[in-house]
């Protein structure tokens, strides 16, 4: 599965200025000639922990580098759960007007949700803070010990939850309903910003 080609073809383009092979690279980076091979052949991108060699091994900033890595051909998912139907189906669509580069998926369950997430790489999660199946507060906590950098963005009709949102190291907090001008700006000030958002 290719997850990053546009960082591949960066990364070759880069090394090749500045006339290293790959076997030259992966002696500076101190990691085999296969792991350089599956960075450009877009199988894998570089660990947080070798950014910092790599920008320097390749003369860029690690803002530079971390810029070419959100620049991708793999679009985000974004999930969206809330057990009401009419606003689960209208913040779907939503969202697919909102973000039409992007994977959107939508649940009615907190546990719906965690299977899909334990089972594809959620970038973005709308979550209704009150759920019929559970709390909506309890499912980001568990989304996040899946994936720590999930943006979770907080639904609700009611302003009290603002404070446990905020609490949860929350991307962003929307009062009901959700509308294509409150999505794009959620998506402007995301706190991990995922590779394929362009709103």
């Amino acid at each position: 599965m290719v997850i990053s080609d546009s960082f591949g073809k960066w990364l070759k383009e880069r090394r090749t200025v500045l006339g290293m092979t790959q076997q030259q690279l992966a002696g500076k980076m101190f990691v085999s000639i296969a792991l350089v091979s599956y960075w450009e052949n877009g199988h894998r991108t570089p660990d947080v922990g070798t950014l910092g060699r790599l920008a320097s091994c390749l003369e860029v900033s690690e803002a530079e580098l971390l810029a070419a890595m959100q620049e991708s051909d793999v679009p985000p998912t974004v999930i969206l759960v809330d057990d009401e139907k009419i606003i689960l189906s209208g913040g779907l669509g939503t969202l697919r007007e909102a973000l039409p580069d992007a994977e959107i998926a939508g649940f009615a369950t907190a546990g719906e949700a965690l299977r899909f997430a334990h089972e594809n790489q959620v970038d973005v999660a709308f979550l209704d803070i009150e759920l019929r199946s559970g709390s909506g507060l309890t499912l980001a906590k568990e989304l996040r010990k899946i994936n720590p950098k999930i943006n979770i963005i907080f639904l609700t009709s009611y302003r009290e939850y603002a404070l446990d949102a905020w609490e949860l190291d929350s991307s962003g907090y929307i009062l009901k309903p959700l509308t294509v001008e409150r999505v794009l700006h959620e998506m402007s000030v995301l706190r991990y910003p995922p590779r394929g958002i362009r709103p």
